[in-house]
């Protein structure tokens, strides 16, 4: 009877059904479910992407944290206070103190300059070799796969090394342009023309920022031109619009918890909130983006390959030349 026991505990049988398959539909669900498992990784991730906004948080501190000088906020200052000092009028005297308000700007000493210049370009010349290791290693967290942090992002650079240095120059310009535009027009925002000229540059700008999910991860995944680059993603604006539209209402409200937090911070004399975002924000808004691209990429670019070749691809989907979207 013993050994009856004990034979029918040794065969036990320990067969189980098989796991249920996760549904890795790129869902919102799915979203934050794949962003807790990897957490860990973006915050490691963005230490290695801080090459990319460092060096920019230094040139605006040399510029802004020196020497000013006073000054004031229009420009019709000076020919009013002539007028008030040669005469006077009410009308002058009430126009220049309603314009007087007294503002400090910074003076470019030569080595302020200088620091500031090495400071751009360096970032400049490094910028698209930063995007192009920081996408692929997105690409890999997104999709699921195996991911070397350090290895995977110099592996991309060396893949990509020429096409990744000529856009990140021009990728660096246009974000330029766009950002000393949009300060510009602000200013001039009462003003009918420059108002409307404003709006555009936030339509450019947006539309832009939308291109910008799609364009490194094309390039770090097939073999495309610039020009093929630029219109792919150009069309992908609006075959992927819902998908776009979430990851940039996600960067807005991400933005704007880390500015509800700041904000009042400061204004009590509080000022370390203004460091945490640099510990978590540019990886989880590259992660928000590449969510929200690769599902659009995977559906008009790999999938049509892939059926037209007949076969499993996922091994060199790196080298793919895809068919053109019209």
């Amino acid at each position: 009877m013993e050994n009856e026991k004990k034979k029918s505990f040794f065969s036990r049988k320990t067969d189980r059904p098989d796991a249920v398959a996760e549904d890795t539909t790129p869902t919102l669900k799915f979203f934050f479910k794949l962003l807790g498992r990897k957490l860990g990784k973006l915050m490691s991730l963005n230490l290695m992407m801080s090459v990319l906004y460092i060096p920019l948080i230094v040139a605006l501190i040399v510029y802004f944290f020196g020497d000013t000088m006073p000054t004031t906020e229009s420009a019709l200052f000076a020919p009013l206070l002539g007028v008030s000092l040669a005469g006077g009028s009410p009308t002058a005297n009430l126009l220049m103190g309603a314009i007087s308000r007294p503002l400090d700007v910074p003076v470019l000493s030569s080595g302020r300059l200088i620091a500031i210049l090495i400071l751009v370009v360096a970032t400049a010349l490094t910028w698209g070799w930063q995007n192009v290791g920081a996408t692929y290693n997105l690409r890999s967290l997104i999709r699921g796969d195996s991911c070397f942090l350090m290895s995977d992002y110099f592996y991309a650079i060396r893949r990509n090394l020429k096409q990744g240095f000529f856009f990140g120059l021009l990728d660096f310009s246009v974000i330029a342009v766009l950002f000393i535009d949009l300060y510009y027009f602000s200013a001039l925002a009462d003003v009918f023309w420059c108002g409307v000229v404003y709006v555009m540059m936030i339509a450019l700008a947006v539309i832009y920022t939308v291109m910008r999910f799609y364009i490194y991860h094309m390039m770090i995944t097939f073999d495309l031109s610039v020009k093929k680059l630029l219109k792919n993603a150009l069309i992908f604006v609006m075959l992927g619009l819902k998908r776009n539209a979430m990851a940039l209402l996600g960067l807005a409200i991400v933005i704007g918890a880390n500015l509800a937090l700041i904000v009042p911070c400061l204004s009590v004399g509080f000022s370390l909130p203004l460091i945490l975002p640099l510990f978590y924000l540019p990886a989880l808004a590259g992660f928000i983006a590449g969510y929200a691209a690769w599902p659009v990429i995977q559906q008009y670019m790999i999938d049509p390959y892939q059926k037209n070749e007949g076969e499993d691809t996922n091994e060199s989907e790196d080298a793919l030349t895809p068919p053109a979207i019209e």
